[in-house]
């Protein structure tokens, strides 16, 4: 990951639609057994998943390795810290920077995570349990932390790495319970019948925000916010850009990233993190028109005008789920393209 990351709202592509030979200008979720069970006085507590100056080392241990592994673009180095939808869009970071003319590409510029005064969320987890942790962090020493992120301790090899980070919009921060010991108890993300949504239907949610600008279901599970706000507006300023000289469709993707994260509110509800994959494809009205991929994609179109362009993002989301059934808060998300492609323009001899 990179700081800082894309700008929201995120109109994909830079590319534009043009008569054909024609140059272009940028628009922008009682047993029947008998036996007693313990008490839980007596029924011992779950551990917690580390130690806050664990947590805290290993925030800044990212934080180093990172700008090592952005220096050079390396991949390997960075899978070491990174994992799932986040290292996934950082990847797709360097590629893009890749595809760019060295004049274009800007210089990289070090930083690191306040790891001292990080917000930590560290849930206590049963045994056998994936050990987890979240974070709210700042870039900028002494600032208020504007971004939550998700840390996840993999089994082969076993290191921490930073699965997850969503820009907030707002520094005001979700309230998580904690118990007498400071730490958080971790909720079930899927399935979940206590919450008014599990991680399934806000995807659902923000999904639908993209495709029809929230018609179907997005408004319905979200209340107006900042980050459901800017979703909407993508699909309708970028659905309309081209006019009829074509098209622009969302669409929900295969999505490799399903694991989700929750940690229980002090109202009872639930803080979600969790990750969706779309499409964004663009398409001329009839021939004679071209589309001529802008800079930005040029390392996965290679500036081969296009008659349609199919983009994908990655994206992670943070919402506030409420107990009871009422709509749930969309308060954060970041996307990043990891793939562009579609067929060329006919070459006429």
């Amino acid at each position: 990951m990179r700081i800082p990351r894309r700008t929201r709202p995120l109109l994909a592509g830079t590319a534009c639609l043009v008569l054909a030979l024609t140059g272009c200008a940028t628009d922008h979720a009682t047993s029947s057994d008998t036996r007693q069970s313990p008490s839980a006085s007596t029924a011992p507590r779950p551990a917690p998943a580390l130690t806050a100056a664990q947590a805290r080392d290993v925030i800044a241990r990212y934080s180093k390795i990172n700008n090592k592994a952005n220096a050079t673009r390396n991949r390997p180095l960075l899978d070491t810290v990174e994992d799932r939808p986040l290292y996934a869009m950082s990847v797709s970071d360097y590629t893009e920077t890749e595809g760019l003319p060295a004049a274009d590409r800007k210089p990289y510029k070090p930083w690191s995570y306040d790891s001292a005064n990080a917000k930590l969320y560290i849930p206590r987890l049963a045994v056998g349990q994936d050990r987890w942790f979240a974070a709210a962090l700042s870039s900028q020493k002494g600032k208020a932390p504007s971004r939550l992120a998700v840390f996840a301790e993999r089994p082969q090899p076993k290191r921490w790495e930073m699965v997850s980070v969503i820009d907030l919009d707002s520094r005001k921060l979700p309230d998580i319970a904690r118990d007498r010991d400071g730490y958080a108890t971790a909720v079930a993300a899927d399935g979940n019948k206590h919450l008014a949504a599990d991680a399934a239907l806000l995807r659902t949610g923000v999904l639908d925000n993209f495709s029809t600008g929230g018609v179907k279901t997005g408004t319905k599970v979200f209340a107006p916010t900042k980050a459901s706000k800017e979703q909407i507006e993508v699909h309708n300023e970028t659905g309309t850009r081209y006019g009829d000289q074509g098209t622009t469709v969302f669409a929900g993707a295969d999505n490799r990233y399903t694991d989700a994260y929750a940690l229980k509110t002090t109202d009872s509800g639930a803080l979600i993190l969790f990750s969706h994959t779309h499409t964004q494809t663009d398409a001329v009205a009839h021939s004679g028109l071209q589309i001529n991929p802008g800079k930005d994609d040029r390392a996965w179109l290679h500036d081969v005008p296009r008659t349609s362009i199919r983009y994908t993002f990655v994206c992670n989301d943070a919402a506030t789920v409420p107990a009871r059934s009422k709509p749930s808060r969309l308060i954060g998300y970041n996307c990043a393209r990891t793939d562009a492609s579609g067929p060329p323009v006919a070459i006429r001899i």
